[in-house]
């Protein structure tokens, strides 16, 4: 049934794009068979597959390293008063620093590389993570909290078995609004300063006018980030809800 509606909206979208292509300029709104065309001959060329491949091997990298420092920055804040207190408005003052800002500034010190777009994409996921796990760090369940100190758990046992399933909605959540996040920013970042990936094709493409080829890469690049998230991240969401 979801997934027949979601056919549906899909169809619905579809045909009002088609509506407004043809009313409007092919120029500047080119119809879906058009976009759909210049999206097989890319495939063809392999360029489309290598700027894609490219885009996703840096969103990865920066999704991990973001996650991994995020993770136990955020557990650190919420289980350490002091450690909050000291690090909350330096956390505060990134997390609300334009990504763009972060994006100059890391090519400014580090240059046009691979390293500076990497380090950019994950400082700007880095704060979102440690404040999602700030917040489950927080509200960890105190009975089962005594129940540890009760039964003596030393840390590893603490950790894998009270810290850890209580964490995983958590961790999930914001590696769910992380991943979106981060590929928007490898986007703007390849487009400012690296010479391939699909912001790097996206902003080839304007400079032509091109709008079918900018539309085509976008919306080939979506629909991989969509399926990620429906075909791994939704159902490990739903697997770490199970027992509650």
């Amino acid at each position: 049934m979801a997934v027949a509606a979601r056919l549906v909206s899909l169809l619905i979208l579809l045909a009002l794009w088609q509506l407004a292509a043809t009313l409007a300029d092919t120029r500047t709104l080119p119809e879906p068979s058009a976009v759909a065309a210049f999206v097989l001959r890319e495939i063809e060329s392999g360029g489309m597959l290598f700027n894609v491949g490219v885009t996703l091997a840096r969103v990865a990298v920066s999704f991990v390293i973001a996650m991994s420092l995020g993770l136990v920055l955020g557990v650190l804040l919420g289980r350490s008063k002091l450690a909050d207190r000291t690090l909350d408005t330096p956390l505060l003052v990134v997390l609300n620093t334009p990504a763009l800002v972060i994006t100059v500034l890391a090519y400014v010190w580090l240059g046009l590389t691979e390293t500076a777009a990497i380090v950019a994409v994950a400082l700007n996921k880095l704060p979102n993570v440690a404040v999602i796990m700030r917040e489950g760090a927080r509200s960890l369940d105190p009975g089962l909290e005594e129940m540890a100190r009760t039964y003596r758990f030393d840390r590893r046992t603490w950790i894998a078995h009270v810290l850890v399933p209580q964490l995983q909605p958590f961790a999930v959540a914001a590696a769910r609004s992380g991943i979106s996040l981060a590929w928007k920013i490898v986007l703007v970042v390849e487009l400012i300063g690296r010479p391939n990936g699909v912001g790097f094709a996206i902003n080839y493409y304007f400079q032509l006018f091109d709008v079918t080829a900018v539309i085509g890469y976008s919306l080939v690049f979506m629909t991989v980030m969509l399926a990620i998230d429906t075909l791994v991240l939704q159902p490990l969401d739903a697997h770490v809800r199970r027992w509650r």
